[in-house]
């Protein structure tokens, strides 16, 4: 299976590791990544707030180019791209005169990554790779809040409760544990720009993880995962509170039960360490 594939900018810097582990379980599942050729930044996190045309235009170029592969769906591993890329999308097929310079290109299906794998056929392909389920491992599915708002955007139905992340992990084995902070905001940019505000908003997320009983967390967003892992050991200082908990991608979750031999180098890259709570539950 050949489907076209937008990497986007973290995922060659800060979120390699989520990268790595994309191919790797793409390639065990068969599919062919045909990447965006010359893509550019879709415009997130601030262009849409600053300039609405350049918002619209920089995912528009980069959805005039996947037009010229044969394609018929494109993955978006991170949800800020993919909300930018729909956005524009559903501007080019509302206004012809935006959302890139060929109004008349063919535009291919726009999935979220976590979305695509969670269909049927994927779940039942990921199911029949498994050699070493997830049993006795508790998790939560932080969705975080771009990949299914707003719904007039995403075209997602579930966008309270959204369920792929749940669906994957429990086809893995993995006791999924429903929680209400599913899609709650982890602070995103406010890292950098207003940390007292990031930092509060993040901490939040883990308390409830802890207290709903999880062991660790699987994510599909970079920057969701990069808020909860990278800043954790900061957040305990300030807090005086210890969580310790594993900020996992799905991917990686796959690697795992696949017995995928490279999934320990990509796990070995977070900063709270996942591998000693694998080998406790003797999955690694």
């Amino acid at each position: 299976m050949k489907v076209t594939y937008y990497p986007g900018c973290s995922l060659e810097g800060t979120a390699r590791d989520y990268a790595d582990s994309i191919e790797g379980i793409c390639r065990l599942l068969g599919i062919d990544l045909e990447e965006i050729p010359d893509w550019n930044c879709c415009g997130a996190t601030a262009a849409h707030s600053i300039n609405h045309r350049a918002g619209i235009e920089l995912p528009g170029r980069n959805l005039d180019l996947a037009a010229s592969l044969s394609n018929t769906d494109m993955l978006v591993p991170c949800p800020m791209c993919f909300n930018r890329l729909r956005t524009a999308a559903r501007e080019k097929e509302s206004n012809g005169s935006q959302g890139g310079k060929k109004p008349g290109a063919k535009i291919p299906k726009i999935w979220d990554m976590a979305n695509f794998f969670a269909t049927g056929p994927m779940l039942e392909k990921i199911e029949s790779l498994v050699t070493r389920p997830l049993e006795r491992l508790k998790l939560v599915a932080y969705y975080g809040c771009m990949s299914s708002r707003p719904p007039a955007v995403t075209g997602a139905e579930d966008y309270e409760n959204p369920q792929s992340l749940d669906k994957i992990a429990t086809s893995l084995g993995a006791t999924v544990i429903d929680w209400p902070y599913k899609t709650d905001c982890c602070g995103a940019s406010l890292m950098i720009s207003r940390p007292d505000m990031g930092l509060k908003m993040s901490a939040k997320i883990l308390e409830m993880v802890r207290r709903v009983g999880a062991e660790a967390v699987v994510v599909s967003c970079q920057m969701c995962q990069v808020n909860l892992d990278m800043y954790q050991e900061r957040m305990e200082a300030e807090l005086g509170k210890m969580f310790g908990l594993p900020i996992i991608y799905f991917t990686e979750l796959i690697g795992v039960a696949a017995q995928v031999p490279e999934t320990p180098g990509w796990l070995s890259r977070h900063f709270v360490d996942s591998l000693a709570l694998l080998r406790r539950h003797r999955l690694i």
